[in-house]
């Protein structure tokens, strides 16, 4: 399987099958009434933590067909099935390692992917190809470059594409967006932004060195494209994974990205624009853990705008607004404003308004159907991943750098512009 010859092989005795699956009759729900055209039949590839909840949101819409599931863990699959099949009555639901075996099933109309960050590229660029619309969470790959192969490959082949951003679906996050955008805070010179980060620390504090790879579980497959290292619990242990290089940017990246995502809808400047960032950061140094600990990054924008992006200790934890006539602050645990008045006030018929949403499943499932954007679109998953890989490389270099997000490059820096590409390894590739 590491070998490109054999993957070919391998995907054309896939497409073989998939082929076969597509002269059976599609799957029906489980009162064997809706007829399965009227629904939407996904995938689901990993089945973790979060992959299950994301499935089990799905298996809650009357229109999805939860037909497949699929990860490197044999007991995430079975436990994956019998909640397909339990909540169904059936025993339909079909379980796979690889997820190629996924993508090549014709009647497959959508996918679920929530493995680890380093997979995002390769798996939403296949299904892409494939002809499945999916629902991928961010960010989207560990690098700038694997950010764009997403963005590019579902553009050019039409597919309908909602990432994990899932802030744009609750009533707080579309308030303080709407109130930025229609200029209720008045001209807004500055955005602050911070997110979970060095509040994570590694749970595995065993041995580093090699162990027996558990029964039942595939090392090489979940490794996949990262370097080919030996399997220790403490490389697949959660949430020591998020904090290692090889497998993830960091949460500069994968938890920045949810209220980076916010800036950019209350105020898209801070995507538009070109900016100096600077930026310290520490790196982490526990057993594997390698990837960023705590930053500090400021963003200064060519017409004066400011963002200033850290972790949640040196910062109030969401996104705030902040504008010459009030502010409007967000986060999960609720939203602020001043004037307080600001959080009442109701919109004019004339607003911009930014309430698409109220279930971030079902705006997906709704899109397939209409092929519209979803509420978190593959471009806007795009600016929000790469800024936080941007103020990551900035810490990195310990350098102030300049981007151009038009061109997606940094101005007059080969060093940097060298970082925007990471290798794959094992014969992986896009």
């Amino acid at each position: 399987m590491k070998s490109h010859l054999n993957r070919r092989q391998f995907l054309r005795s896939s497409l073989a099958a998939g082929a076969a699956f597509a002269l059976m009759p599609r799957a029906r729900g489980a009162e064997n009434t809706v007829d399965a055209n009227d629904r939407i039949t996904m995938g689901c590839i990993g089945v973790g933590g979060m992959g299950t909840s994301n499935m089990t949101k799905f298996l809650a819409l009357g229109d999805v067909q939860v037909v497949a599931v699929c990860d490197t863990y044999e007991d995430r699959r079975l436990k994956a099935k019998a909640l397909v099949d339990s909540t169904y009555g059936d025993t339909g639901c079909a379980m796979y390692a690889d997820f190629r075996e996924v993508l090549a099933r014709e009647d497959i109309d959508a996918v679920m992917i929530a493995a680890q960050d380093h997979w995002h590229a390769i798996m939403a660029t296949a299904a892409a190809k494939a002809g499945k619309d999916m629902y991928c969470e961010k960010p989207l790959g560990v690098s700038i470059e694997e950010s764009q192969l997403i963005r590019n490959t579902v553009r050019e082949t039409k597919r309908v594409f909602q990432t994990g951003t899932w802030q744009r679906s609750l009533e707080d996050f579309q308030r303080a967006c709407t109130l930025a955008r229609n200029g209720y805070v008045g001209n807004i010179t500055r955005v602050e932004v911070a997110t979970e980060g060095p509040q994570y620390r590694p749970k595995y504090t065993g041995s580093l060195d090699p162990q027996p790879v558990p029964e039942g579980f595939d090392w090489a497959m979940w490794r996949g494209p990262a370097p080919d290292k030996p399997y220790n619990r403490g490389r697949v242990e959660w949430p020591d994974w998020y904090l290692i290089w090889d497998y993830c940017a960091g949460f500069i990246c994968n938890w920045g990205v949810h209220h980076l995502d916010i800036a950019n809808w209350g105020c898209p400047r801070v995507g538009e624009i070109p900016f100096d960032i600077e930026c310290t950061a520490t790196y982490r140094s526990e057993g594997f853990t390698d990837n960023v600990d705590t930053w500090n990054a400021t963003l200064t924008y060519d017409d004066g705008l400011i963002m200033h992006f850290t972790d949640k200790d040196q910062q109030k934890s969401g996104c705030r607004f902040i504008g010459d006539e009030g502010w409007v602050h967000v986060d999960r645990s609720g939203i602020w404003a001043e004037p307080e008045s600001l959080l009442t006030v109701p919109f004019k018929d004339t607003d911009l308004r930014l309430t698409d949403s109220t279930n971030h499943g079902q705006n997906l499932v709704d899109c397939i159907r209409s092929r519209q954007d979803p509420v978190s679109s593959v471009d806007a998953a795009h600016v929000a991943s790469y800024q936080g890989m941007v103020a990551d490389i900035a810490g990195r270099l310990k350098q102030k750098l300049r981007w151009d997000p038009k061109a997606e490059r940094f101005i007059d820096n080969d060093e940097a512009n060298k970082m925007l590409h990471r290798p794959m390894h094992n014969g992986w590739s896009v």
